[in-house]
């Protein structure tokens, strides 16, 4: 019963990237990056069977990061923490200061980097965002701005392509918290678990805050490793989660619960008050679907179907097959 969350769809971006721009113009760009190998094959996944229902929470990560800034103020983490001081907080951030050869040397794309369209401007990106880049040099802010829109318009049709896109951006600016924060919510719908883990614990320590702990979870439970996430929703940080976020992450905890076979537990932690047939939305829809999907599986199939049939009504955009999951109950039970 690996089926929660199998429909939503990836249709956010990651936050303050405008996704206008239509990525069909993007066609002469196929070229694609090497597996990053800071990454220890001790943390690679055991196997892609399961990760097919982790494809529609990545949703979740990707909205995190455009709108829902759980971290205080517009500053970026990396600017507030006073992690990396001295001259290298200078106007010019990443690579500041060269050791000989001309001063624009660093700007020269890396060899390693995706080629940057034209077209695709610094402006694309949200001022917000912009903002959180002017610790660097203008050049290269501009060229981290324009990989990152770039991460994010091809994030649904090349997430390959994507990912190489988020890392050139983290190598230039490795230091900005955002930064690190798209590089591991593209990184995740790359389905490279590890590395998306590794960028959004970055992350979270330049810029504090409970914010994508669902996706984390959600990685620990792509590396074979559910007991981790059930940790991570039983965590301190956990419990100052409030609203879609706090039920996200009991989605992701019940779907760890149904890794193991602990089917009832499964139930049991989706059970609260936003559990409201009246709801409707996305994220209503999700979660009724999530909550159908443990019932059946926990051999409570007359309420599986009834909230099959709740996710339905609330699934205003068909984010989810909540209707054909009913119309197949209905039919087994006939």
């Amino acid at each position: 019963m690996d089926r929660d969350r199998s429909e939503s769809d990836r249709d956010e971006s990651p936050r303050g990237v405008d996704r206008a721009r239509s990525g069909s113009d993007r066609d002469d760009r196929s070229r694609g990056a090497d597996r990053d190998d800071r990454v220890s094959d001790s943390e690679r996944p055991r196997g892609d069977a399961d990760r097919g229902e982790r494809r529609g929470f990545a949703d979740r990560g990707a909205r995190s990061v455009r709108d829902d800034r759980s971290r205080s103020g517009s500053e970026s983490g990396a600017a507030r923490s006073g992690d990396f001081g001295g001259d290298d907080r200078r106007r010019g951030g990443e690579g500041a200061r060269t050791t000989g050869g001309r001063p624009d040397d660093r700007r020269a794309a890396r060899p390693e980097e995706p080629d940057l369209p034209e077209d695709v401007q610094a402006s694309d990106l949200d001022p917000a965002v912009r903002r959180d880049l002017l610790s660097l040099d203008k050049n290269n802010a501009d060229s981290v701005a324009r990989h990152m829109v770039m991460a994010v318009e091809l994030l649904e049709d090349d997430p390959r392509l994507a990912l190489a896109h988020a890392r050139a951006a983290r190598q230039r600016a490795g230091r900005i918290a955002v930064v690190r924060e798209t590089a591991g919510v593209v990184a995740y719908h790359a389905e490279e678990w590890a590395e998306a883990l590794s960028e959004l614990r970055t992350a979270r320590r330049m810029s504090g805050g409970a914010g994508l702990l669902a996706v984390m979870a959600d990685c620990e439970r792509g590396l074979g490793r559910p007991e981790r996430a059930i940790e991570l929703g039983r965590s301190e940080e956990a419990q100052t989660l409030t609203g879609d976020e706090a039920a996200e992450l009991r989605m992701v905890v019940a779907g760890a619960r149904m890794d193991l076979g602990q089917f009832d537990q499964a139930v049991v932690t989706l059970q609260a008050s936003d559990l409201d047939p009246s709801r409707t939305g996305s994220a209503a829809a999700r979660l009724f679907y999530a909550y159908a999907d443990a019932l059946v599986a926990a051999g409570r199939t007359d309420d599986g179907l009834q909230w099959f049939l709740n996710a339905a009504a609330a699934d205003l955009d068909d984010e989810t097959d909540a209707e054909d999951r009913a119309t197949e109950l209905t039919g087994d039970a006939q």
